[in-house]
């Protein structure tokens, strides 16, 4: 199966490309196709023809997301749709990548996850704009997967973001004497790498629909904090606060877990715990020695 994946140099993109390594792999960078342009699109396609698509590019950055709207739209929404209308036109698989943000707006309080049957009530505009981009994909591409995944972290970074949030306590944590990390706000840190494992996985099925595909287990921005620096053996100090002592432009949804429903209801084998996984990424990343 000859397999195209957008935003090939990005966080997610990086290891899809190390999963799918030695397959018939077009990997695209942002400089090779841009999404918000149909034209772009179609020319990408025509020319390569591929079976299955995974489009991971977004504009992720959610706080710029409020002032920028029409370029979240832009990308997370319209990009989407050119995408999902290409590649009903050949008739390709399409595996676009979504996020625990579509959800958080809803009233009831959670406590077992969010699974891919429950009604998306997003609360800022990147969650809105990218639930507008999977509808749009439901619309038009028949063959599609929409797989959302949330608080993601892999050894390439997130080019948008220049980085990532574990890199970022790493680095803040030598500087200073002591962190300040919010604790109320409750969701399922994802290695990317497992999530390109499993994108693998379910691209080579004809399950389409929509799937949650997190690393196992929950936590706040806090205990992910905590437990890095724990495994890297750094003692500085990290204070639990409220997210409004923490302010900023976009609201957080303070439960976005995402239960693995579609896998489980598919017998397909569960993601291993997020413990797991971040300590495999700080010794891939060289923080802890190998074992």
């Amino acid at each position: 199966m000859k397999i195209l994946i957008i935003g090939a140099d990005g966080q997610l993109g990086t290891d899809l490309c190390r999963v799918f390594k030695g397959r018939d792999l077009i990997p695209l960078t942002q400089s090779e196709i841009e999404v918000t342009s149909m034209e772009s699109v179609e020319k990408a396609f025509v020319k390569y023809q591929p079976e299955a698509i995974i489009n991971t590019a977004a504009f992720i950055r959610v706080d710029d997301c409020e002032t920028e709207q029409d370029k979240a739209y832009a990308v997370n929404a319209m990009g989407a749709r050119n995408v999902a209308v290409q590649a009903q036109k050949i008739g390709a698989k399409l595996a676009q990548i979504s996020t625990d943000y579509v959800f958080g707006g809803d009233p009831l309080i959670r406590q077992d996850g969010y699974t891919e049957f429950d009604k998306p009530i997003p609360l800022n505009i990147y969650g809105k704009s990218k639930l507008s981009g999977e509808e749009l994909v439901r619309n038009l591409c028949q063959k599609h997967m929409v797989v959302r995944s949330s608080g993601l972290f892999g050894v390439a970074g997130a080019a948008g973001k220049g980085g990532n949030f574990i890199e970022t306590m790493i680095k803040l944590a030598k500087e200073k004497p002591e962190l300040r990390v919010v604790s109320d706000q409750v969701f399922s840190p994802t290695y990317t790498l497992d999530l390109a494992n499993k994108i693998a996985e379910i691209v080579e099925t004809e399950y389409y629909g929509t799937f949650h595909i997190t690393n196992s287990g929950t936590c706040s921005w806090y205990e992910l904090t905590r437990e890095t620096l724990d495994a890297i053996g750094n003692k500085t100090p990290v204070i639990p606060i409220t997210s409004d002592q923490y302010p900023q432009k976009a609201k957080r949804p303070a439960y976005s877990v995402l239960r693995n429903y579609q896998l489980q209801l598919l017998g397909i084998s569960p993601v291993r715990s997020w413990q797991e996984a971040l300590r495999e990424y700080l010794r891939e990343k060289g923080h802890i020695a190998e074992r």
